[in-house]
């Protein structure tokens, strides 16, 4: 019989579900505390997951759960060019 295969899982920031990893986009702040958008889910650095919404963004910005999860305060120019990059796709 074969093995299934785990398939990680992340809790959405601004919605607080579960979901597949590959669903979810990954924010990360670099080791330089640079806070930015990783769409490959490989770049080094603390993350956290968001899904591909604006909405969830939002929760998550407004809430400050992105600023909790990060450990980093996160600058409002930041914010804002992080909601582009996240219209954009």
């Amino acid at each position: 019989m074969p093995r299934m295969k785990k398939i990680p899982q992340r809790m959405c920031l601004g919605c607080r579900q579960m979901k597949n990893k590959k669903e979810l986009i990954r924010v990360v702040r670099t080791p330089e505390l640079e806070i930015i958008l990783d769409k490959t889910g490989k770049k080094p650095g603390r993350g956290a997951y968001i899904c591909p919404n604006l909405d969830c963004f939002s929760k998550a910005v407004k809430g400050n759960r992105l600023q909790q999860a990060l450990k980093h305060q996160i600058p409002e120019g930041v914010v804002e060019e992080l909601r582009r990059e996240l219209v954009e796709d």
